[in-house]
This record gives structure tokens, sequence and C-alpha cells, in this order.
């Protein structure tokens, strides 16, 4: 199941995304707030406990999310600037690594690098990357996942186009997808039109 945000704000912060005289520094911010509020969408079922709280009035009841249930999982290196964002909602869930980059001759993704928190698959993990282009990388993440026992993934992208979503949806229905904004098709080199460009160039100012 995919999510699309349909919010004036996410719309207005896509818009300065995508133009390509944002500064390094706006759009790694940007990034960082539209991740934020993605994470915020996905959060919506989380489960909470009841707690005591003393409040400077009296005692009351309040609830709260266990942190230690969940897990941020960026795929390198685009996804690293996703993960401040959802920090901020979350600062204490784990946060393990997934390397991935696309083979520019195949655009099939090549593995190397996997580190995950012990227990991975006693966690939700909520997948970030920027981009979900062909869904090669996205689709590889998840099958790494459950590799290592992990039941409910979320997978959370900025931009996405129509045949990304697609694989994602068919190699793995199980997995649900949040979205801010979703895009035209892909261009014969496999970038997302309209697009914003390479994200992770634009995250780090490589280009």
């Amino acid at each position: 199941m995919e999510h699309i945000l349909n919010h004036p704000m996410i719309k207005h912060k896509i818009a300065i995304l995508r133009n390509e005289k944002t500064s390094t520094k706006e759009f790694r911010e940007l990034i960082s707030e539209i991740a934020m509020l993605l994470c915020y969408e996905a959060l919506a079922d989380a489960k909470t406990n009841v707690v005591d709280v003393k409040t400077p009035i009296c005692e009351t009841k309040g609830e709260k999310v266990d942190e230690n249930n969940y897990a941020f999982v960026p795929i390198l290196r685009a996804g690293m600037g996703m993960v401040d964002g959802v920090l901020r909602l979350m600062p204490n869930a784990k946060i393990g690594h997934i390397g991935l980059y696309r083979n520019e001759k195949t655009l099939e993704p090549v593995r190397y690098y996997c580190k995950l928190p012990d227990n991975i698959g006693d966690k939700e993990v909520i997948l970030l990357d920027p981009m979900l282009a062909t869904g090669g990388s996205g689709a590889d993440a998840i099958t790494l996942l459950k590799q290592d026992g992990v039941k409910k993934i979320k997978f959370l992208c900025i931009i996405a186009a129509p045949e990304g979503l697609k694989k994602i949806k068919t190699e793995h229905p199980d997995v649900e997808i949040y979205c801010a904004t979703l895009d035209e098709h892909l261009n014969e080199s496999g970038y997302i039109v309209p697009g914003l460009g390479d994200a992770g160039d634009r995250i780090y100012g490589t280009k």
C-alpha cells in the first residue's frame, strides 16, 4: 500500500527542493524537514504504553511509544540525508545502514555494506531513501531486512516514479510506502522526471 502525502506545505517544500538553484544547505534542510513529516505519517499507528506523569499541577496518566521497538535504516548514501529529520521524532531509535549503488549500465543495485542493530528482527524498520526510481535498491534492501528476520517494514521516500512504486508493490506487497510526491516517469538513464537530479550529489554538494 502506498501513501502519497498531499499537503500544501509538502508541495511548497518539494517545489523549492526541485529548483536547480537551491543551495546545498537549503536542500539538506528541506530533505530533513520532509523526512520528519513523512515519518510523522508513518508512525500514526505506533502503539503506546500508559505511564504515570506528574505535572506541575497534579499526577496524571500519559502515553509513550517504546522507541526500542523501532529502527531507522537509510540506504547509503542519500538516505543519510533523511536521518536527522526522523530522529527529531524518535531520537532513541536504533540506526542501521545498507550500502547499495546503482550499476550505471544495468541500472541494477550492487550491495557493498550492511550493518544492522542487534535484534533487528524484533523491531519495526523504517527504510529511508529520498528517491524511489527503478525500485531496485529499495526492493533489494527490503529483501536484506527480511532475510534478517524483519517482519514489519515501512519505506519512506520523498519522490517516487511509478515504475519504482510498482516494483516495490509487486515484490513486497506487505511493505507500506510513504511518499511525498509521485512523479511522471523514468527517463532512459533511469532518472525520475521531473525529479530533482541526483539526491546524493545535491545533499553532499559533490556536483
